[in-house]
């Protein structure tokens, strides 16, 4: 096709920013919006008119997945040459190139970690060097390296900034860290991440034949995602410029959700003092999300005030209703979500579809509980699985211990006792990171202890063997799964159902949260979590996290959204419309799923469980229609695993074969 031609594929402001191909433009897309076909589409429309040569072009993004993307569709639009990586993949590849000419000697080794080298240092100080403290500190340490903050100038600057104390360690403290980081990467003769860019900073400053050089093969350059570059990364790229202006840039403020990381939405939004003269484009047609779900995400994104914010318009047609859940307790919201997404499943919609985003990982815990319990696969993103945790497994160990000792008396008291030894306490730790996630972890088996001995009055050995039961289900292989993930990891993906659990104040906002820009960048999370829908959106929030406990207020976020409590009906309705469709479509098989409902509501008791996380109905309703007649064929029926197959398998056989 000739390059007219080429654009009927893109939608009007999209066709602009592809034929922009001389001078600084500034995209301000929206969730949804086809920025990534903008900008892909415009560097292959400038390759195929002639303006760019794919070998002068520089494309920059954050992520390998985003940069390995962006390549695989410039192949597909017939582009090769081109140059797309992130902002640490690029700098890499220059200074290594040029460090025999420009430093001399071996190329430094690129340590992946800092926790060594940071706990090595904290040692030498006589700070604390648990994972755990470690992990904060390194976090601290590379924020201050990308926002080009000397070891000297971090204990004003962490004032001004208003960072919270880390580690319970004071700003001075963590100054003269750094300085020691320093200085034992040196001894170990290694560099890491930032130093790269930092590096090839002082290169193009002090070598203008070099500078030439990369400036001479490099002419056009995009950034995507500019909302999150950081002050080292622009300091790269106005280097890598050299007071050129052939810059386009992506970017959506009201997705700045890694400030906290040293990420600044201030380059996108201040794009036209930067350049003066730049166009700017706005992409405000969302071809992701439903019209119910783009209003309920205008809505929230729009008390917060930061510069060059887009309002979206969705281009799909309607689609069903934002449902609104409030819930007694974790638990209980863990569960209905399940129940939901066996729904789901029931109509049509494959779990890889589905996720359940919550604020903290150590949130997943009752959710990945929750789904093993109905039978349904998952699979979490961007943290471990909590049975895989560190402090959980040592946590079991000691219980196991306990439960073969026979010790006797209150379960939670035990349970208590041994989470002490681990590091918990009954309140959490004020400050965020990794010290927080660990109390969360650790809390879930204290709470889940609690709920176990007041149902059940299960003993410890009972206990040690309900968390291994959970643990063996979570780990079965399964295929097609739904996806479990914080908000922050979610950033960039998508599904046709999205679950937002756990949407309460303390958890959205994080209480960590204090200044008014912490707050701001929460409700930019929440708003990131909701665009991440397609088709269906479930926001919910539990009243307490356990029996007992303090009661908790709904995310001031939704406070002017949030409807009348009237779900519980239309969602009995909804059940007796799918009871009647069945009888009306299936009447033979009715008394054989009666039969069925009633044994596994003998079950479901007896186990003080909810019926539905024995088998759904709609495995019922299957094995009725399909009336299998042995092991084999009851195993081929959705929503029969392994477990509950040899668990229940003959019981249910007895029932279809009478």
């Amino acid at each position: 096709m000739d390059s007219e031609e080429f654009l009927e594929y893109l939608d009007p402001e999209q066709r602009r920013v592809a034929t922009y191909l001389d001078g600084p433009l500034c995209v301000r897309a929206g969730a949804g919006t086809g920025k990534t076909r903008a900008i892909t589409y415009r560097i292959a429309y400038g390759v195929r008119t002639g303006a760019f040569v794919p070998q002068n072009v520089l494309a920059v993004t954050f992520t390998s997945r985003a940069a390995g993307e962006m390549r695989s569709r410039l192949r597909d639009l017939g582009v090769r040459g081109v140059s797309a990586q992130t902002f640490h993949a690029a700098a890499l590849r220059q200074l290594r190139y040029f460090w025999p000419t420009a430093v001399g000697g071996y190329f430094p080794s690129l340590t992946e970690h800092k926790a060594p080298l940071v706990s090595q240092a904290a040692g030498q100080l006589g700070m604390a060097v648990d994972r755990v403290t470690v992990r904060d500190l390194a976090a601290e340490v590379e924020w201050a390296k990308v926002s080009l903050i000397a070891p000297e100038d971090y204990a004003e600057r962490a004032a001004q900034e208003e960072r919270p104390e880390v580690a319970g360690y004071s700003r001075d403290e963590i100054a003269r860290l750094l300085n020691l980081y320093e200085s034992v990467k040196t001894e170990h003769r290694a560099i890491d991440f930032e130093d790269v860019l930092l590096l090839l900073v002082g290169v193009l400053l002090e070598r203008p034949d070099i500078a030439h050089q990369i400036r001479s093969q490099y002419r056009y350059f995009v950034v995507d995602e500019y909302q999150d570059v950081s002050p080292l990364q622009h300091r790269l790229l106005q280097l890598w410029l050299g007071g050129r202006k052939n810059l386009c840039v992506v970017g959506d403020v009201s997705q700045t959700i890694y400030s906290f990381a040293g990420a600044s939405s201030h380059y996108l939004a201040g794009f036209t003092q930067e350049f003066p003269g730049a166009t700017v484009v706005e992409l405000v047609r969302d071809y992701r999300s439903t019209p119910q779900i783009v209003a309920a995400a205008n809505e929230v994104i729009a008390g917060d005030r930061t510069d060059g914010a887009v309002q979206l318009i969705s281009q799909k047609p309607s689609g069903p209703a934002v449902v609104w859940h409030e819930y007694a307790d974790d638990t209980e919201e863990a569960s209905h979500i399940a129940g939901e997404i066996l729904t789901l499943r029931e109509q049509g919609v494959p779990l890889r579809d589905i996720a359940i985003l919550y604020r903290t990982n150590a949130q997943s815990a009752t959710y990945e509980a929750a789904l093993s319990a109905a039978g349904l696969g998952y699979t979490v993103r961007g943290a471990e699985r909590f049975f895989e945790r560190r402090e959980i497994r040592e946590a079991m160990i000691a219980m196991r211990s306990a439960a073969r000792e026979g010790v006797t008396g209150s379960l939670t008291s035990n349970v208590q006792s041994i989470l002490h030894t681990g590091g918990w306490r009954p309140e959490p730790p004020e400050n965020a990171g990794a010290a927080r996630d660990r109390w969360e972890a650790l809390n879930a088996l204290n709470v889940l202890a609690a709920d176990l001995e007041k149902s059940r009055g299960a003993s410890m050995a009972e206990f040690v063997a309900e968390l291994e039961e959970r643990a063996q289900l979570q780990n079965a292989p399964e295929i097609d799964g739904v996806t479990l993930s914080s908000l922050h990891a979610a950033k960039g993906l998508e599904w046709e159902a999205v679950f937002l659990a756990g949407m309460s104040e303390g958890l959205m906002p994080i209480s960590l949260a204090r200044t008014g820009e912490a707050i701001s960048e929460e409700r930019r999370l929440l708003y990131v979590g909701m665009t991440r829908a397609q088709q269906r959106l479930f926001i919910s929030f539990a009243r307490s996290n356990g029996p007992g406990h303090g009661k908790r207020k709904m995310s001031r976020f939704l406070l002017r959204m949030w409807p009348a409590p009237e779900k519980p009906v239309s969602a009995r309705k909804s059940r007796a419309a799918r009871a009647a469709a069945f009888a009306e479509q299936y009447p033979d098989a009715v008394a054989l799923f009666d039969k069925l409902a009633a044994w596994r509501s003998d079950v479901a008791h007896g186990m003080g469980r909810a019926p539905y996380t024995v088998f759904h109905d709609t495995t019922l309703r299957a094995i009725a229609v399909a009336r299998p007649r042995t092991m084999d064929a009851l195993a081929r029926i959705k929503g029969v695993g392994a477990s509950k197959l040899s668990q229940w398998g003959e019981e249910i056989l007895d029932l279809v074969n009478e």
